[in-house]
């Protein structure tokens, strides 16, 4: 009974440690929108907090209240994002939301990055971060402040999917961030992020597989069949 008694207390304070530190992340799809259909093929301002819940937006420096939902600025930093049903042939990457942010270099006005940002629990198995993505500026994805080393690991009809090693933040408590790089008249499309139990190959290694692909072809195209 003693035993017993001992592993509930046990059970009991890792539950509240971990409560304590950090929840896990939340809205990694941006599925949990709380959002109607627009009545037309656009839309306008809703509350941020209603379009990407767990998710924090900033323009530059600036936290915002307000996220375009199905439409986009021109020329105008701005968070947006797509669905329900988006009208439009381009964009969405899956499920019934993507995630835009719109950066903007205004010149004289100023340049602004666009970021959306959230704390949790990174799992204890997590190998790698891995999201799928359709870009038109430079991008960062940083985990707990430090810039992650991103590796193209895939494609799809409209995005890439990347991976980046996350191992030595495996179990801790940290802030991830996505940001679009000041650009002028730029969108960047973000989805389906996952913590991973599987590992990424080193750029290195991942360059020196394609370098020995190219070797391959080229040595195949310079055989002659008798």
């Amino acid at each position: 009974m003693k035993l017993q008694a001992t592993g509930w207390l046990v059970v009991v304070s890792l539950t509240l440690l971990r409560t304590a530190s950090g929840q896990d992340f939340q809205n990694l799809d941006f599925e949990s929108a709380n959002l109607s259909p627009t009545s037309g093929q656009f839309g306008g301002p809703v509350p941020f907090s209603d379009a990407f819940p767990g998710w924090t937006g900033y323009i530059g420096a600036t936290q915002v209240t307000q996220a375009l939902q199905n439409n986009l600025t021109i020329g105008s930093p701005s968070i947006d994002i797509l669905g329900p049903n988006w009208r439009l042939s381009f964009g969405l990457i899956e499920g019934q939301y993507t995630a835009v942010l719109q950066p903007a270099d205004l010149g004289g006005g100023g340049s602004y990055s666009a970021s959306i940002s959230q704390s949790g629990l990174v799992p204890a198995n997590a190998r790698s971060l891995q999201f799928k993505a359709q870009t038109y500026s430079s991008f960062s994805i940083s985990l707990g402040g430090q810039d992650l080393s991103l590796v193209p690991l895939g494609t799809g009809a409209n995005y890439t999917l990347y991976g980046a090693d996350i191992s030595p933040f495996a179990g801790q408590v940290e802030t991830l961030t996505i940001t679009a790089l000041a650009a002028p008249s730029t969108a960047d499309y973000f989805d389906s992020i996952v913590f991973s139990p599987s590992s990424v190959p080193e750029p290195s290694v991942f360059g020196l597989l394609a370098l020995g692909g190219f070797f391959f072809g080229l040595r195949r195209s310079n055989c002659t069949i008798t």
